[in-house]
């Protein structure tokens, strides 16, 4: 395993001076040097082909004993130094201080074919801002990152990726509930991959220590990496970095939106410089289409990072991280000018998704009262997202479409003849607006059907997949691996996956709402 090893990160940013792995504040660096913890006996359980060979490496060499150490931490690859990255946060709207990577460790740099990727280990061990807890991680946490990273990039939405799961076969103290009943549970790592892990709370942290030298710095090594477009360092450059931070972010929230993906926990140090979905800890898909949910147990009550808040979160956040760049930039207007359009923004494309998921691929001034009228409707009774969109897509005549979506309901005997009628009427003005189409069925069901999946990683899949693995059978969590590589194809042979979660599922640990420790 031959790997063009780059160091640009450790090279051009401070590290931390103190090489001890104490818990500490870490002051005037981006990063601290630290090795992963050896385990006593790793097991590689999954691999992700497609990301290996993002960075070079075969499938004979995923196979070996080496790539095992590796992606486990018990071997260090030659002639590099791990490290975890300083960094703060807003949490659920607080400022939390310095953060860091708490139970993240960055292996290396790998460049292949002009693309630069981050290797990083996720529960590898404790490092200096690992603060009270011990930079582990579990199976069930571990299969939900791993499955969820690659389903993410093959629905088309920027995320970070997974390279590789494995055992490490320590058992790990967890309260899954945070009901005060801790009990042990198996060891497990992630390998995932990024061309940055950079948070907006790398920034914040200089700019609330004051240390506008290391945050120009940082600045100036993310455009140099990361925008290089942007060319010289200056302050329309600046600006001009925060627009583009802007219009990735927005562009992933639609995305999240379009997929009915939950984040659950929006915090600022969740948030990717570039724009990835980062951070996979308590998600979950919509099951009933309903704008109020939150998979996150801790946000239960405030429901800050809610499935119709996301959009909001997202410009909140940015408006720290605009507080974060003024040092440099010493002007309120064009920053306040950015976080304005998006605003405008959200707006015209948040509507343009949906138009799409409904097959408009033409504009008419009544879709927002149409679509407007949809979302409250889909809120009378509980109707599942993904199979409402995907059987939308095979609407012909309006006498039909009521038909069309009764998969979708979770309790088709009770819905009552006054939702049934406005159903029906909804129907009549859809049939009424595609005529205004000039696509064909066939054409407009090819178009909508690659916009809306059939197959998302629905939390009780999940849940299914880490039941298995706990009792030493990884079967499935190869099966839901394929299947999510192809999300918006027909796979009859997976029907049994295009369901509504089970009754059992709905109440079930880890089926519905998971905690931070997800």
């Amino acid at each position: 395993m031959k790997l063009h090893i780059k160091n640009t990160f450790i090279e051009e940013n401070p590290a931390d001076p103190v090489e001890e792995n104490t818990r500490r504040q870490v002051e005037k660096a981006a990063f601290s040097y630290v090795l992963p913890k050896k385990t006593s006996n790793p097991k590689v359980l999954h691999v992700s082909e497609e990301m290996a060979k993002e960075l070079h490496i075969s499938s004979e060499e995923t196979a070996s004993e080496f790539f095992q150490d590796i992606v486990t931490g018990n071997q260090i690859y030659p002639d590099t130094k791990p490290y975890a990255m300083c960094y703060a946060g807003h949490q659920f709207g607080n400022w939390a201080g310095q953060l860091g990577d708490g139970r993240a460790i960055n292996l290396f740099e790998v460049e292949h074919q002009n693309r630069n990727w981050k290797v990083q280990l996720k529960g590898a061990g404790e490092t200096p801002y690992s603060r009270t807890a011990d930079g582990l991680a579990v199976l069930r946490s571990s299969v939900r990152e791993y499955l969820c990273s690659e389903a993410m990039f093959h629905l088309g939405v920027p995320t970070t990726r997974a390279l590789s799961l494995s055992l490490s076969g320590d058992s790990v103290l967890r309260d899954m509930l945070y009901d005060g009943h801790p009990a042990y549970e198996k060891g497990a790592i992630v390998s995932r991959a990024a061309p940055s892990f950079l948070r907006f709370g790398s920034f914040e942290i200089f700019t609330a220590r004051e240390d506008t030298k290391n945050l120009k710095n940082l600045v100036d090594y993310t455009i140099k990496h990361h925008f290089p477009h942007l060319n010289a360092t200056s302050k329309e450059n600046y600006i001009q970095f925060f627009k583009e931070v802007t219009e990735r972010t927005l562009g992933m929230i639609i995305h999240w939106q379009r997929i009915g993906f939950v984040h659950g926990v929006m915090n600022t140090d969740n948030m990717s410089i570039l724009g990835l979905t980062i951070d996979f800890g308590p998600y979950g898909w919509l099951e009933g289409f309903d704008f109020g949910w939150t998979p996150n147990t801790t946000d239960n009550q405030h429901k800050r990072y809610r499935y119709g808040n996301q959009p909001n979160i997202g410009l909140w956040n940015l408006y720290q991280l605009a507080n974060a760049l003024y040092p440099i930039i010493e002007e309120v207007a064009p920053l306040e000018a950015v976080l304005n359009q998006y605003k405008t923004d959200f707006e015209s494309k948040s509507l343009q998704m949906m138009q799409s998921k409904l097959g408009f691929f033409s504009s008419d001034k009544k879709d927002i009262d149409l679509i407007q009228n949809l979302e409250d409707l889909l809120q009378l009774t509980e109707t599942d997202m993904t199979i409402f969109f995907r059987n939308l897509s095979k609407f012909t005549e309006e006498s039909s479409g009521l038909k069309l979506i009764e998969d979708a309901f979770y309790d088709l005997k009770n819905i009552s003849i006054e939702i049934k009628s406005s159903w029906n009427l909804w129907f009549e003005k859809y049939a009424e607006r595609l005529q205004k189409e000039p696509l064909s069925p066939k054409e407009r069901t090819a178009k909508m059907n690659a916009v809306n999946p059939k197959y998302v990683l629905r939390n009780y899949m999940s849940q299914m997949a880490i039941d298995a693995a706990d009792e030493g059978d990884y079967a499935l969590i190869d099966e839901l691996f394929q299947l999510l590589k192809q999300p918006y194809s027909e796979q009859p042979d997976k029907e049994k996956w295009f369901a509504k979660r089970p009754e059992w599922a709905r109440d079930k640990a880890g089926c519905s709402m998971l905690s931070c420790s997800s």
